[in-house]
């Protein structure tokens, strides 16, 4: 799996550094650094970080694991700095502020192309969503969703045929299985209780098909 974490402010740049990563398939976390930003990373484990760092004050240390391997970092810091950044090991590149979006989108992805690192197939994000399928987690905005199990299970399904509909007839025999006997409605319940707990900011991602049934919004 490879994870990225911007541990930064949230702010339209980071906002959209954000949403372009999670477009291009890496399980992407925005994530003000607080007081305890290592604490945040051994939490996170990320493959590679991007850390904004201030105008002063200690650059925290980014290598929390055991065998003395961290994550890649990128430093976003400005000019005066860069002399401190030039001594530490745990950090592989920088970009200075104010950074440009695309600069720093083209080098996270040849760090991720010098690792052989390829969006995971058991990751499926869309847009703030990420649903690990190794995991069976589902986290939003970084925070994780609580799903009871046919819950999970219907948005892995529809999730991972994003864009086609699906009547109620068929979600109830590849979600519930062949072998269940309640009724049609029991779709609808599961679909008002799961985007109750995914869909509180606004973004729609399960769409409902008049006549039919439901399916993932494509495009996010």
């Amino acid at each position: 799996m490879f994870s990225i974490l911007i541990l930064a402010e949230e702010n339209d740049k980071t906002r959209e550094l954000k949403t372009r990563l999670s477009r291009e398939g890496y399980a992407c976390t925005l994530i003000p650094p607080g007081e305890e930003p290592e604490k945040i990373l051994a939490q996170q484990n990320p493959r590679l970080v991007v850390l904004d760092v201030g105008l002063e004050g200690d650059i925290p240390t980014l290598d929390y694991s055991n065998d003395g391997k961290g994550p890649t970092v990128i430093a976003v810091a400005f000019r005066h700095r860069m002399h401190e950044l030039a001594s530490r090991d745990d950090i592989t590149d920088f970009v200075l502020k104010p950074f440009d979006v695309d600069e720093l989108l083209t080098r996270i992805r040849r760090l991720a192309a010098r690792a052989k690192a390829t969006p995971p197939s058991d990751i499926i994000t869309a847009g703030d969503l990420i649903i690990d399928t190794a995991r069976c987690e589902v986290s939003l905005a970084g925070a994780a969703v609580e799903l009871t199990f046919r819950e999970y299970e219907l948005l892995k399904f529809l999730a991972s045929n994003r864009g086609r509909v699906f009547s109620r007839e068929v979600l109830l025999n590849k979600v519930w299985g062949y072998e269940y006997f309640g009724g049609d409605r029991t779709v609808d319940v599961h679909v008002r209780r799961l985007r109750s707990k995914i869909e509180e900011s606004g973004q729609i991602y399960v769409e409902t098909v008049r006549n039919i049934g439901y399916r993932f919004k494509r495009n996010i």
